[in-house]
């Protein structure tokens, strides 16, 4: 008698939590100036906050470097009233482990440039919409699928060239595109996503590479990894200046942040007339002459 598969306890183990907590504690030190995509994806969220004409009293700071938010909404003249800010930690290290919220207890839950590490990122934004009072709010940021598209298939076709096999090198960021879709599943109400391709150049690999380790970005896919080698490196490089560079020699990296915004559910917020409810054609609306098809026989 054939036995049957054993279910899933749970989601699949996508990226080491360990080795990930360990890469995120070293760039609290190492970042420098390598936080602009951070400093973008804060820039963001506190300009959304500027449009919003109410104040919020608890708020909760999941980001990689929290530091960061805070800085520029402190900064900001426009920005409303945001009251003492919790800093929670980053919701990915835990891999798919409960997040360190409260249900309903927060205004305002923001996490920026870190549910790209999460093992179970539905699962992360229902606890972070399960934290949010009636009305709160969920600013996010991750990395979408378009980032480091160049590394990656001059990673790949170098180690490929040198060992005849290649290991996954960079992370299997989200598609961008399903960011409302996400949202919409956890709970959220008035879902938005939105994304944002940045281009950086560099003078070569090795300074990409560099900025990477220090903003804690670099490879922590679960499961035995084997070290690049020198060789592998230094085709890479080769290829990658080969494929893309521009005319003054300059490498192109890109970088897909994905914005996100939704809100906890409340009976105050704007919500879409019942089908059939409509009191004016649509032609009528858009001041158009209405031609139908001719029926038939």
């Amino acid at each position: 008698m054939t036995s049957l598969p054993t279910p899933s306890a749970g989601p699949p183990v996508i990226f080491d939590a360990r080795r990930r907590a360990a890469r995120l504690a070293r760039s609290q030190t190492t970042i420098g100036a390598a936080d602009f995509l951070h400093r973008r994806a804060a820039d963001n969220a506190v300009h959304s906050l500027e449009a919003i004409l109410r104040d919020f009293d608890g708020a909760v700071d999941l980001s990689a470097h929290p530091a960061v938010f805070a800085e520029i909404l402190s900064d900001s003249v426009a920005a409303p009233r945001v009251g003492a800010i919790r800093q929670a930690g980053d919701p990915a290290a835990p891999g798919a482990a409960p997040l360190p919220l409260v249900d309903d207890a927060a205004d305002l839950v923001v996490s920026l440039m870190t549910l790209h590490w999460a093992n179970d990122l539905p699962g992360a934004l229902s606890q972070i919409r399960r934290a949010l009072r009636p009305d709160g709010l969920f600013l996010g940021t991750l990395l979408g699928a378009g980032t480091l598209k160049e590394l990656r298939g001059v990673l790949t076709e170098a180690e490929l060239a040198e060992r005849g096999g290649a290991q996954a090198r960079v992370s299997p960021f989200a598609d961008g595109f399903d960011g409302a879709a996400l949202l919409q599943r956890a709970g959220f109400a008035l879902p938005v996503s939105d994304v944002d391709r940045v281009t950086v150049r560099y003078p070569n690999l090795f300074a990409l590479i560099r900025d990477l380790r220090a903003m804690g970005e670099t490879n922590v896919l679960a499961g035995p990894a084997r070290p690049l080698t020198r060789s592998i490196v230094t085709r890479a490089a080769a290829l990658y200046a080969e494929r893309h560079a521009e005319p003054d020699g300059r490498i192109p990296a890109t970088f897909e942040i994905v914005h996100l915004a939704g809100w906890a559910p409340h009976d105050s917020q704007q919500k879409p007339l019942p089908r059939g409810s409509a009191t004016m054609r649509l032609a009528d609306a858009l001041g158009v002459r209405e031609v139908g098809r001719e029926p038939k026989v």
